[in-house]
């Protein structure tokens, strides 16, 4: 025990002269971004409209050179329009399917600055380290300044289970703050382990000697890059999705070496193609670089070592809605996040190698894994089951290696900027809180690289996003008093378009209700309303998987409420885009694969056709006579008919044909219409075992058995017994 705290008194030591000496050594050779000057600002025009897609399409049509094209309409590529637009550049952006459409909207929605990597550089003394972490923390303050509405501090709980990592916990999360500086969001502190438990009721309190509390941010991912966008787009630049890089063409320059001119493309909508000419052109499509690469030299090394992080959505009791945690040392060395978001769970993430794919998928064995870690830190209260997996996603880190190195086997730490014989501009790696610094730094590198002449230097630290400059806390009080609309509905809406709000409201359907007045909800459980799928359109949303995943979060909450509201949301985009019947229909049938595959519903599919019936004789008869009280014809399967038939009799008469269907399809796993007994054993099986939180179709068997039961009991009462006569 002696030589143990004689190490830990060492370690500790070490962590708080290395963090003393290495901050002190960073502090005076600044590597943050410059801040904002408020003259350079004022000189900035922005457009007071949003631009429609076909008019950004008929821009980047019109055979004008751009000073700068941008392949990629994730965080890092709308964060280089964003920056070069605003320094006066002529911008153009191209994304091959959604503004977020692949990592940037699967993250674990924090905006950190990276405790466990400065843990790693006290320990090792590493600067490079601790410069990637100070950026960080800038960057996460400048984020939660620029984006208010769409951003808010997040409290993160370590627990700690053994007494002597308190202050080595505690000293660690102290130098976070102090690296932070004055751009910390909130101090950390030390809780009790009766404290603890009052503010995170759900943990496991055997053991537990207390917990360390620190700050980091959380965002809602794809709206953020979506406002990024928009913020690109106000401000000039033409920005379109669904626009894919067929080729990049070059031409000699004064030298005689052969230089990015341009690059044909297609508008994978209207299936148009067409060239857009630019001075310098920029990859940043992420997983997606080399493809991009080998576009402009076949013959380049592969840099990107593909990392699939898989997360999962639990219901919002499995945690406090204000606070998080943090596991730091699972079962296997990696790091599980537990956090509260838009009235859910988040729980990842896993860290695997993996193919570049644009659809990639969750498994069976990634979700158990977290299931499991999950478990360990939760206390027996909370029965941590399959079946409350509500969405599941994965999402595919980019780590790259770096070709500006001669050993490109390492995998860089940070982002890399990478400047091609040919002139094309890659920036790769990175995470999503340093967006805006990696865009800064490749707009640098473009301007040296092809010599643009941009009006002035980056401006974007401190730039209001989409929706900020006029958003305030309380704003929904007005959404509610003035419109008439749900007080849940008004602080959705004030939170996902902040100072656009307003706009977002006046779209809105009466209710017909005296209470709303506004705001037809797309799903019951949900704040989301119809006025959002009108307004998403005009925010270039052109699919139903643009809408539900990404416009609305829903597909990433639970893809089960994102499949029973597609129906109507493809109504109102087909109303919005002119889609022909065939067309709404292609759109539901895709949505429905994105849900299905993207969204875990395949992994959940594929589990319940695998579980044992694990059911006891008297279950078995149970079941078997509730099934028969529904199958009165005794046909020996049950129909939708049959199930209309039951949901009546119990006073449901408003049930409607598509949540007929939606029943039925919950049970039917042979898919033939008909829900036989086997089936439904299967069913009851699984939310036995937890693999299956609940059955619609179980509750109505259960129901009718019951009202069967209470008929017949009736019928057994006579005139006299039950006091008739004199």
């Amino acid at each position: 025990m002696a030589s143990r705290l004689r190490r830990f008194g060492v370690t500790a030591a070490g962590v708080a002269l290395g963090a003393a000496l290495t901050t002190y050594a960073m502090r005076h050779s600044d590597i943050s971004p410059h801040h904002v000057q408020m003259e350079e600002m004022r000189k900035i025009t922005r457009k007071r409209t949003l631009p429609s897609r076909s008019e950004q399409i008929k821009a980047l049509q019109n055979e004008e050179e751009y000073d700068v094209l941008i392949i990629g309409g994730g965080a890092t590529g709308a964060g280089c329009a964003m920056d070069a637009v605003t320094r006066g550049l002529k911008t153009a952006l191209v994304e091959a399917d959604d503004f977020a459409s692949g990592t940037s909207s699967k993250s674990t929605k924090l905006i950190h600055g990276g405790v466990r990597y400065l843990q790693k550089a006290i320990l090792g003394l590493d600067i490079e380290q601790y410069k990637m972490v100070k950026e960080a923390l800038h960057e996460r303050a400048s984020m939660l300044r620029s984006a208010p509405h769409l951003t808010r501090p997040l409290p993160i709980m370590l627990p700690v289970y053994t007494w002597w990592e308190i202050p080595y916990f505690w000293f660690g999360i102290k130098a976070y703050d102090f690296v932070a500086g004055d751009r910390n969001v909130k101090s950390s502190y030390y809780l009790s382990r009766e404290d603890a438990l009052e503010l995170f009721p759900m943990l496991r309190g055997d053991k537990l000697r207390g917990a360390i509390v620190y700050y980091d941010g959380q965002q809602d991912d794809a709206r953020m890059c979506l406002a990024v966008a928009l913020t690109a787009a106000r401000h000039g630049a033409a920005v379109a999705n669904h626009v894919e890089v067929l080729e990049l063409l070059k031409k000699k320059n004064e030298a005689g070496k052969n230089v990015l001119c341009g690059a044909k493309v297609r508008d994978n909508i209207s299936k148009k193609e067409w060239t857009i000419k630019a001075k310098c052109i920029i990859n940043a499509t992420g997983p997606f670089t080399d493809s991009i690469r080998k576009m402009d030299d076949p013959t380049v090394k592969t840099i990107c070592c593909p990392s699939s992080g898989v997360h999962i959505v639990l219901p919002g009791f499995y945690s406090p809605p204000q606070m998080g945690l943090l596991d730091p040392a699972t079962s296997d060395g990696r790091v599980i996040f537990f956090l509260p978001w838009l009235n859910g769970t988040i729980a990842g993430t896993t860290d695997a190698p993996c193919d570049v794919t644009r659809s990639p998928s969750p498994s069976e064995e990634d979700i158990q894994f977290i299931l499991s870690e999950i478990k360990s830190y939760l206390n027996k209260d909370v029965d941590v089951r399959r079946g409350d997996v509500l969405s599941a996603w994965s999402g595919i880190r980019p780590l790259v290696s770096d070709p500006n190195k001669g050993d490109t086997q390492s995998l860089a730490r940070n982002h890399i900027v990478h400047v091609s014989d040919s002139k094309l501009v890659t920036i790769a790696g990175g995470k999503w809180t340093t967006y805006r610094a990696m865009a800064e730094h490749t707009i640098d590198a473009a301007i040296k690289a092809c010599n643009l002449k941009p009006e002035r230097e980056c401006v974007t630290d401190g730039l209001w996003i989409e929706g900020g400059q006029g958003w305030t806390p309380t704003m929904y009080i007005r959404l509610v008093q003035d419109l008439g609309m749900d007080v849940e509905v008004a602080k959705h809406i004030a939170i996902s378009y902040g100072d656009r709000a307003f706009a977002v409201a006046k779209m809105a359907s009466l209710t017909g209700k005296r209470w709303p007045i506004i705001g037809k909800k797309l799903h019951p459980e949900f704040p989301y309303i119809d006025a959002e799928v009108r307004y998403g359109v005009r925010e270039y949303a052109c699919s139903c998987i643009d809408m539900i995943a990404r416009r609305l979060r829903l597909s990433f909450l639970n893809a089960q409420a994102a499949n029973e509201a597609l129906p109507h949301v493809a109504d109102i985009m087909a109303e919005e885009l002119k889609w022909s019947k065939e067309e709404k229909e292609r759109q539901i049938k895709n949505c429905e694969h994105f849900l299905a595959t993207q969204m875990g519903q395949a992994a959940n599919k594929q589990l319940k056709e695998k579980i044992p019936v694990n059911l006891s004789r008297e279950e078995v008869n149970m079941y078997k006579k509730r099934f028969e009280t529904i199958d009165k014809d005794k046909k020996g399967y049950v129909s939708i008919n049959d199930i209309k038939r039951a949901m009546k009799a119990f006073g449901d008469a408003e049930v409607t044909g598509e949540q007929l269907h939606d029943i039925l399809k919950e049970i039917d796993t042979n898919m033939n219409g008909q829900v036989e007994l086997d089936e439904y054993m299967q069913m009851m099986s699984a939310i036995k075992s937890g693999y299956i939180s609940h059955s619609l179709f179980g509750a109505i068997a259960e129901q009718e058995e019951i009202r069967k039961e209470q008929d017949r009991m009736r019928e057994q009462v006579t005139v006299d017994r039950s006091g008739g006569g004199l």
